[in-house]
């Protein structure tokens, strides 16, 4: 039986490993010695310390120390877990830093400038970026007051010119910040820069794309956390626009409360007068008016149901559900100023929806009947107060149905003399 030849194997050899696959050692502290050296070496001048940063890219690794680097930017120096500089006996804090900046509003802007030339130079920085600001962020409750109205100031600069976006302000949630009002401290003074920065839109439009239209309240400690003292807080800081929008929010989360059970309500055949007075407990809660509530009806009664495809089949079916629920909608529109905005949106949702187009004198028709809408109103809404959608083709459809409302009112008016 023949034995298998062993296999050769190498001996008294090493593999020299190419100069490109080796890694280099991290060195965190070696790379802030000399973000820090050359920050000294351009002493107060900002201008000098952001041509500094910008020739240095090159052969300091930003890519992968950029959180040390926003660190000694920031607090100068390495922040530890918590927000303690990390020091040693070779290098203490950087002397020029956003902490150690005067506490002014034009100070923290010069500072903005030094991180704004910085990431658009290098602009894998801003992810980055964005990331250290909510560490920043978190660790709030390590830094001196002074610190902390600084970074409140250059947040709200970030904030206001699109540098970082309204999630870094997630971070403020932390239990202990908003406990011990540390985060409607900060926020506050955000706020005040942001606003002073920016219009109302600008600060709306940010707070909805993170998500945080409706949660501004939780910056608020629990045994505060009212729109009462949101309001007293914010009005007595000057932020009023803020407190309105506020308002606003709350007020626009409880029409889609109301338009999401009353549709629940009617789904499940609930009588009307059981709807009728879940509508007026909350007009009083809520202090909405009763032309609000004529129109968050009618987006009720049009979402609870699905309607049929064929528009020769949906508006015997439009009419039947409109005739059962017609006394909801009377109790809702006994004046003018509540009757006008439910036929305006009745003309809207009839353009908007196609196969409804053929069905809006029909289903005015039906509430002029219903006591819903009066003549006047209609006569009204023909001769001048109309929406620009459909008009030809709904003018056209009510014609002579306001032809007959006038020559009624006319006999009528005859006959009383």
């Amino acid at each position: 039986m023949s034995q298998k030849t062993p296999k050769p194997t190498l001996t008294g050899h090493r593999l020299k490993t190419r100069k490109r696959d080796e890694k280099e050692k991290y060195d965190p502290t070696g790379f802030r010695d000399a973000i820090i050296q050359g920050i000294a070496d351009a002493g107060q001048d900002l201008e000098q310390i952001s041509k500094f940063l910008d020739t240095s890219g090159s052969r300091l690794d930003y890519r992968r120390y950029a959180e040390v680097l926003f660190d000694i930017l920031f607090a100068g120096g390495i922040l530890a877990p918590g927000g303690s500089l990390i020091e040693d006996e070779k290098v203490t804090r950087c002397e020029v830093c956003v902490f150690l900046a005067d506490n002014t509003v034009e100070a923290v802007k010069a500072w903005e400038q030094v991180f704004n030339l910085l990431i658009r130079r290098y602009k894998y920085l801003e992810k980055a970026f964005e990331e250290e600001l909510k560490k920043i962020l978190l660790y709030l409750k390590g830094y001196t007051k002074d610190e902390r109205s600084k970074l409140a100031k250059i947040t709200g600069i970030f904030l206001a010119n699109g540098r970082a976006t309204a999630n870094v302000l997630t971070s403020l949630y932390n239990e202990h910040l908003v406990k011990e009002s540390l985060a409607l401290e900060f926020i506050t003074e955000t706020f005040t820069v942001w606003f002073s920065e920016k219009d109302i839109s600008n600060v709306a439009t940010a707070l909805r794309r993170a998500q945080l239209e409706n949660k501004l309240m939780d910056f608020l400690p629990p045994s505060k956390r009212t729109p009462e003292y949101f309001g007293k807080h914010f009005n007595a800081a000057g932020l009023g626009k803020l407190v309105n929008y506020m308002e606003l929010q709350r007020t626009a989360d409880s029409k889609k409360e109301l338009v999401s059970e009353v549709s629940d309500m009617i789904e499940n055949e609930q009588e009307v007068r059981e709807i009728v007075s879940y509508c007026k407990e909350q007009m009083k809660k809520e202090s909405l008016e009763e032309h609000e509530v004529a129109v968050l009806l009618w987006k009720s009664l049009m979402d609870s149901v699905e309607w049929n495809k064929k528009e020769d089949l949906v508006a015997e079916q439009a009419l039947r559900h409109l005739k059962t629920y017609s006394p909801l909608l009377a109790e809702f529109t006994t004046q003018g100023k509540s009757e006008l905005p439910l036929m305006l949106k009745i003309q809207e949702y009839c353009y908007d929806n196609m196969n409804f187009m053929k069905c809006f004198q029909k289903i005015i028709i039906l509430f002029y009947k219903a006591d819903v809408l009066s003549e006047d109103i209609i006569i009204k809404w023909y001769k001048d107060a109309h929406l620009a959608k459909g008009k030809s083709v709904f003018l056209q459809q009510m014609q002579k149905f306001v032809e007959w409302l006038q020559n009624a009112e006319e006999e009528s008016s005859e006959e009383d003399d």
